[in-house]
């Protein structure tokens, strides 16, 4: 068994509202901030997972982000195992 981190990257799915993102991208050229677009909020986890290996880790972490991290009809989790087991 190992330890693994994995980040879990949630955002809005295609063709929903994000309201949070429109509001950010409208104050960008206020700050000094041009040429900026397509922004989208979202949210992201890091955890660490005990499993045999990373692809056990990946299943555990993608159905933990289906189950609770992530509203699926609104939402699309993105999983990335970012750190092997110590040799």
């Amino acid at each position: 068994m190992g330890n693994f981190e994995a980040l879990v990257e949630v955002q809005l799915r295609p063709g929903i509202s994000d309201p949070q993102g429109a509001t950010i991208e409208r104050a960008l050229p206020a700050l000094g901030f041009t040429g900026v677009s397509g922004v989208r909020a979202g949210k992201a986890f890091r955890l660490q997972v005990e499993a045999p290996d990373d692809q056990a880790a990946r299943r555990i972490v993608e159905e933990l982000s289906e189950r609770l991290l992530a509203n699926p009809v609104i939402e699309a989790a993105s999983v990335s195992i970012i750190s092997p087991p110590p040799a």
